[in-house]
C-alpha cells in the first residue's frame, strides 16, 4: 500500500476543483470549528503538542480526509491513507512492519483508516497493540455512529471527534473561493446561487463538484433557480434505512408527534419518505406513537392510524401516505398521555420482584374437591352480585402492599377515567371499613 505523500505518476488530465482547492493547513479549512478552535478537542491537542488517537464522525463531504492528512503534517508525522473496504489483513501487516521500522528511526506514522466502521471487530483488535505501543497515531473516519459499529476496545483508546455539515454560510464561503480559483464568478443569479448551495445538502465536495459543472457551461447571461434545477440534479439526502439517520429521523418524528407540532411532524415524516423509507414501516410507528403518547387521553387515536394503515395497504403508494399524513396530524394535535406506558412499566418491574408469589386464595378457581379444600376460591364475592358492581376486594398476592400503578393525567379522556378511580378509591376504602 502507498501512502498520499508519494509521488504519484505525472498526468496531463486537469485535477478536479475539490482537489486543487484542498486547504494547505488547518486555518483554511472551511467549518468544523467546533473541533479545530483553540478550545476544540483538536485545537487544545496541537496546542499541547500531543496527538492522540482519533475518530473522525460525520457526514460525507465535511473534510474528514483533509484533517487527517494536516493533522499529519502539523504534528511532522509520516501519513498513511487506506480505505477499510480495499485493504486486507496481508496489507495492514505491511503498513505495520513500514511504520515500526520509522518508529525505530524516530519517526512516527498517522495511519488515517477511511470507512474504519468496514473492519470487523478481529480487524478492529488489530490495530490496538501498534496504537499502545506507539507504533501508529490511528485516525479513523467513519459515516456511522461509532457506538454501534467500533468495538470497545478501540473507542476507549481514542477520542471521538464530531465533524458537522456545512452550513449555508460555510458552503458561501467555498463558494467564493472556488470562484476566487477560477478567475470569474458563476453565472447565476441570486436565487440560483443559494440553490445551487442547497443542493450540495451540507457537503463541500458535492458543492465542488457543482460549482465546476457550472463553470464548464461557459454561460455569459446569469442563469435562475428554474433554468438551473433543469439542468443540476439535486444531491441525494443523506439517508440509510440502516443506519443513524434511520433512527435519527424516526427520533425526530415521534419527538415531534409528543411535542404536539404538527407541521414537524409532517417535515420528518417527508424526509423519510424521500429517503426512501418503507411508508409500512412508518404506519406502524405511527400506531405506537398513538398507543405510547396519546392512549386513552383519545381513546379513538389508535383506531385512526390503524385505518390509516388499512387505507395505505388497499391505496399504496403515494395516494396512500396521505392517510398516514392525516393520522400523524391527528396525533399531534390530540391530548398526550404517557400514563399507562409508565404503568404498564412500572407492572413489569413489580412482576419480576414478586413473581413467584401466588394469588390470594379467594381468586383462583377450585374445580377439584383437594384444591377446595386448601380453600381455593373461598371468600370470593362475585362482584355482578355486589352493591354498585363492585366489591372491593384485594386482586394482588397476599403481602403486597396495594401499589398505585395507573395515575392517569387530567388530559382528555383520561379525567373520566380519573374519576373512575377516585369513585373506586372511595368504594373501595368504604368496603375495608365495613361500610
Amino acid at each position: 500500500m502507498s501512502d498520499l505523500f508519494e509521488s504519484a505518476p505525472h498526468s496531463d488530465a486537469p485535477r478536479p476543483l475539490a482537489d486543487r482547492l484542498r486547504p494547505q493547513n488547518l486555518s483554511e479549512v472551511i467549518g468544523q470549528v467546533q473541533a479545530l478552535s483553540p478550545d476544540g478537542p483538536l485545537g487544545a491537542m496541537l496546542a499541547a503538542g500531543q496527538l492522540s488517537n482519533l475518530i473522525l464522525w460525520g457526514p460525507p463531504g465535511v473534510g474528514k480526509t483533509t484533517i487527517a492528512r494536516l493533522l499529519a503534517r502539523e504534528t511532522n508525522l509520516h501519513f498513511v491513507q487506506i480505505s477499510a473496504i480495499f485493504t486486507g489483513v496481508p496489507d495492514l501487516r505491511k503498513i505495520f512492519e513500514a511504520a515500526k521500522h520509522r518508529h525505530a528511526e524516530g519517526r512516527g506514522t498517522l495511519l488515517f483508516v477511511d470507512e474504519i466502521h468496514r473492519f470487523n471487530k478481529a480487524q478492529q483488535d488489530g490495530f490496538l497493540p501498534h496504537m499502545e505501543d506507539g507504533t501508529i497515531v490511528l485516525v479513523g473516519a467513519t459515516t456511522e455512529n461509532p457506538s454501534f459499529e467500533l468495538n470497545k476496545a478501540l473507542l476507549s483508546r481514542s477520542s471521538v471527534i464530531v465533524l458537522t455539515r456545512l452550513d449555508l454560510a460555510e458552503l458561501e464561503r467555498l463558494t467564493q473561493r472556488a470562484e476566487k480559483l477560477l478567475g470569474s464568478a458563476l453565472p447565476l443569479t441570486g436565487e440560483a446561487r443559494d440553490a445551487l448551495q442547497e443542493m450540495a445538502d451540507g457537503d463541500g465536495r458535492a458543492l465542488l463538484n457543482l460549482i465546476e459543472q457550472v463553470a464548464s457551461w461557459k454561460i455569459t447571461t446569469p442563469m435562475d433557480r428554474e433554468a438551473l434545477s433543469k439542468r443540476l440534479m439535486r444531491r441525494a439526502a443523506q439517508y440509510d434505512r440502516n443506519g443513524d439517520e434511520h433512527y435519527n429521523l424516526i427520533s425526530a418524528l415521534h419527538k415531534s408527534v409528543r411535542g404536539s407540532d404538527p407541521d414537524a411532524a409532517l417535515y420528518w415524516f417527508a424526509r423519510m419518505l424521500e429517503g426512501g423509507e418503507d411508508p409500512r414501516y412508518l404506519a406502524r410507528r405511527i400506531v405506537r406513537m398513538s398507543v405510547e403518547d396519546i392512549a386513552l387521553a383519545d381513546p379513538q387515536a389508535q383506531d385512526i392510524c390503524l385505518n390509516a394503515w388499512n387505507t395505505y395497504e388497499r391505496l399504496g403508494s403515494p395516494e396512500g401516505e396521505l392517510a398516514l399524513a392525516n393520522a400523524l396530524v391527528y396525533l399531534a394535535l390530540a391530548p398526550k398521555s404517557n400514563g399507562v406506558y409508565v404503568a404498564y412499566k412500572a407492572a413489569r418491574r413489580l412482576a419480576k420482584e414478586t413473581g413467584s408469589l401466588m394469588p390470594p386464595a379467594h381468586i383462583l378457581n377450585a374445580p377439584t374437591k383437594m384444591m377446595k379444600d386448601l380453600g381455593y376460591g373461598q371468600g370470593y364475592n362475585y362482584d355482578h352480585d355486589a352493591e354498585d358492581g363492585f366489591s372491593g376486594q384485594n386482586y394482588f398476592p397476599d403481602g403486597i402492599r396495594r401499589p398505585v400503578l395507573y395515575n392517569p393525567p387530567e388530559r382528555g379522556f383520561e379525567r373520566e377515567l380519573n374519576k373512575r378511580l377516585e369513585y373506586f378509591a372511595k368504594l373501595r376504602l368504604r368496603r375495608s371499613q365495613g361500610d
